[in-house]
């Protein structure tokens, strides 16, 4: 009996040492997972086969389970598989609170980031109230995790001049755009933009948005924040369409915006009519700034023309009396229309429109 089991170990012994052979064999020429042929999931190996594997006696294929447990390497968690595209960090320097609203006017619903000053909520500035600029395009403003591109870096400059004493502490709203940004922004047809449509039939509703802002967006705001009231303690800007929307709303409603911030505004809509409704217009904000590069478009034939209208309106405005201390035109050489480059005039821009209110800020 003894005699029997020594042997029955033996061959044991021996049939595993082949089975391993085979294993190992089989692993070294089995397609790999990368490829074209290899049939493995990524992160997986491939499962080995043996072909006529004799029977072992008593336990055989607890021995032949064995080899299998020690070849297999589990696959990869999927919380463990790296992204395809890395996600953004968060880069708000300061407070940013988010409040939806919904749109009676554009009937939907989006978001506005609300950056506010240091020390907003200490005790000592519990009665403060500060001055407030709306802003198109919010989700581009404060945070590269929620830009499209980059960001306008508002908290990081805004937080520099007033540390600095160089503005006042302030209020900045940003409004979110929606997939329908072109549209809502808009106030006259752009015969340049074709995934509108046709020029005579595209939807614009830009007309509407000195409404959406005035009516839901500033309300909204007064009674969430301690905001002072008041066209000289209330900007609107934007950039692109965005300017276009924030220049047609301050000409519609005379006496509401006391700053205006327009970056890159696209003056050719409408057959020029933006053009044409400043030179009707007799009230302008206390304040206008407007930045363009001469780079706006990719053929240089049309960035003069974009830098020209500009010029234009440049000269509508002086000639209705807004000199140098209510009116900047800032041409920069070889800058795109881009978040980078309004980032880079946005220092300049605030010390124009507020620098001037630091010592005019009411008291406690």
């Amino acid at each position: 009996m003894l005699k029997a089991r020594a042997i029955v170990l033996v061959l044991s012994l021996a049939f595993f040492s082949a089975a391993m052979f085979a294993i190992q064999q089989q692993t070294s020429t089995a397609p790999s997972s990368n490829s074209p042929n290899g049939q493995s999931h990524p992160g997986q190996a491939q499962a080995p086969t043996l072909q006529g594997c004799p029977q072992l006696p008593d336990g055989s294929e607890v021995l032949w389970g064995m080899a299998l447990q020690m070849q297999t390497v589990p696959p990869q968690s999927l919380t463990e598989m790296k992204p395809l595209i890395d996600p953004k960090e968060p880069s708000v320097l300061g407070v940013l609170d988010i409040i939806t609203l919904n749109s009676k006017v554009y009937k939907n619903i989006r978001n506005l980031r609300v950056w506010l000053p240091a020390n907003y909520f200490a005790p000592v500035n519990r009665k403060k109230r500060y001055s407030v600029l709306y802003m198109q395009d919010g989700q581009n403003l404060f945070d590269a995790a929620t830009a499209e591109l980059v960001e306008w870096k508002f908290d990081e400059s805004v937080q520099f001049l007033t540390g600095s004493m160089r503005i006042g502490p302030m209020i900045v709203v940003g409004i979110d755009s929606t997939p329908r940004r072109a549209n809502e922004y808009l106030p006259y047809p752009d015969p340049n933009n074709n995934e509108l449509g046709k020029f005579e039939s595209q939807d614009v509703q830009g007309k509407k948005y000195g409404d959406f802002v005035i009516n839901e967006v500033m309300p909204l705001i007064q009674k969430k924040y301690r905001v002072l009231t008041g066209a000289h303690y209330t900007g609107l800007g934007g950039a692109m369409y965005g300017a276009d929307a924030a220049l047609y709303a301050a000409l519609a409603h005379p006496g509401v915006f006391g700053k205006l911030l327009l970056e890159s505004p696209v003056l050719l809509v409408g057959n020029e009519q933006l053009l044409k409704d400043a030179e009707k217009a007799t009230q302008f904000p206390e304040k206008i700034y407007i930045g363009v590069g001469t780079a706006e478009e990719a053929d240089d034939k049309a960035s003069t023309k974009d830098v020209e209208e500009v010029q234009q309106l440049e000269k509508i405005l002086r000639v209705k009396g807004l000199g140098p201390t209510r009116l900047q035109v800032v041409v920069d050489e070889g800058a795109k229309p881009n978040e980078v480059a309004w980032s880079n005039r946005l220092q300049n821009s605030l010390l124009f429109l507020y620098g001037s209110d630091i010592h005019l800020i009411p008291g406690k």
